[in-house]
């Protein structure tokens, strides 16, 4: 694995939004009359993949995030492309981010970014990977993929150095690791 400083960004300014993120801002009336101003983050949808090796290894990509400014684990994942279907999506971006196929794939869940963003995000558990070559990175990206025993990943999903942490937490639920507990009522 190689150190943090090998995947970082350095920032050399700050300015005007690049463009990759659309905001909005929408006047709503409320049901009893009064009206307010709400900045909406548009987007189309997104998609990860939670990728398990037939040894129950989860297959994760290691990279700078500039949002958090640290280097951190992901699940496999990105934008689905107009027309392009949410599983087959999640298989191109394990393939281009990992370098791994899956034998086989199911989306499990499908939630919003958040209660102000318009983006569809996609959870998908791909199952029989194995590696079939080297990553194809787009410009601009730095990855490093990496394995972690699914026994580390269930609690490392909680420390906090992993993005979609809701998809990753319903991909295992899904894939029969996490199993609900029923509590006694307080």
């Amino acid at each position: 694995m190689s150190t943090d400083e090998n995947l970082r960004w350095r920032p050399l300014s700050e300015g005007a939004p690049a463009g990759y993120l659309k905001v909005v801002s929408r006047l709503y009336r409320y049901p009893d009359g009064r009206t307010d101003t709400w900045d909406i983050l548009l987007g189309g949808s997104s998609v990860a993949a939670l990728a398990l090796t037939d040894d129950e290894q989860v297959v994760l990509a290691r990279q700078f995030r500039p949002g958090p400014g640290a280097v951190l684990l992901e699940l496999p994942g990105g934008l689905v492309e107009d027309g392009e279907d949410v599983v087959d999506a999640a298989l191109r971006e394990l393939r281009e981010e990992t370098g791994y196929t899956a034998a086989s794939a199911d989306l499990v869940m499908q939630t919003y970014l958040a209660s102000y963003a318009t983006q569809r995000r996609h959870a998908v558990v791909a199952r029989g990977c194995a590696r079939a070559g080297e990553p194809r990175l787009d410009p601009g990206e730095f990855i490093e993929p990496i394995l972690m025993p699914i026994d580390d990943f269930v609690p490392y999903v909680l420390t906090g150095r992993l993005t979609d942490t809701d998809l990753a937490l319903a991909a295992l639920v899904a894939a029969g690791y996490l199993q609900p507990t029923t509590r006694p009522h307080r």
